[in-house]
């Protein structure tokens, strides 16, 4: 990876992270019921295949200070299973990339939708209802992707402004 690449990915990280911290969106960045702002970024594996790489740090960052903190209620678990829903969901963003509907990459942007409402769905799950983890995971579940929704739909609407940046060109491969 070159020095462009990498410092690509970790600007995408550290913006990832900060998002997560910002005073009033901290609140609703973590626990059972959450708009992870941040989580615009997701769709950014559509412009630039190293956005995963960005992201999934990015995730990773945010909640493990997140849980050192006391911020994430869930804790060093959500370290690696929120971070394996975001790396799994920008791994499928970047395949379906060119999958369009009226032109925007719609099945791209339900990647982090669909994996984090299986993936943070169960965890909050086993954490906060483990006496019943199949409702507790579609429960759960349910209210982690209308966040995550409302945050991927922001990111749609930036992707054709960031994409004219210029900013993500050279890293298909």
């Amino acid at each position: 990876m070159d020095t462009r690449r990498m410092t690509k990915t970790a600007m995408i990280a550290a913006i990832y992270t900060a998002l997560c911290f910002v005073p009033g969106l901290s609140m609703i960045a973590f626990g059972q019921i959450q708009v992870r702002i941040a989580e615009a970024l997701t769709v950014l594996p559509v412009l630039d295949k190293d956005a995963i790489w960005g992201v999934t740090f990015g995730c990773f960052l945010a909640n493990l200070i997140g849980a050192m903190t006391g911020i994430n209620p869930t804790g060093i678990i959500d370290a690696v299973i929120g971070t394996s829903a975001t790396f799994l969901a920008a791994v499928c963003t970047w395949k379906f990339r060119d999958i369009r509907t009226f032109n925007m990459p719609m099945l791209s942007a339900l990647m982090p939708v669909v994996f984090n409402f299986f993936f943070v769905g169960a965890e909050l799950a086993f954490l906060f209802m483990p006496d019943h983890l199949i409702t507790g995971t579609l429960l759960n579940g349910t209210y982690v992707a209308i966040g995550e929704l409302i945050a991927v739909t922001v990111g749609i609407f930036l992707l054709p402004a960031l994409g004219r940046t210029g900013l993500f060109t050279g890293s298909e491969a």
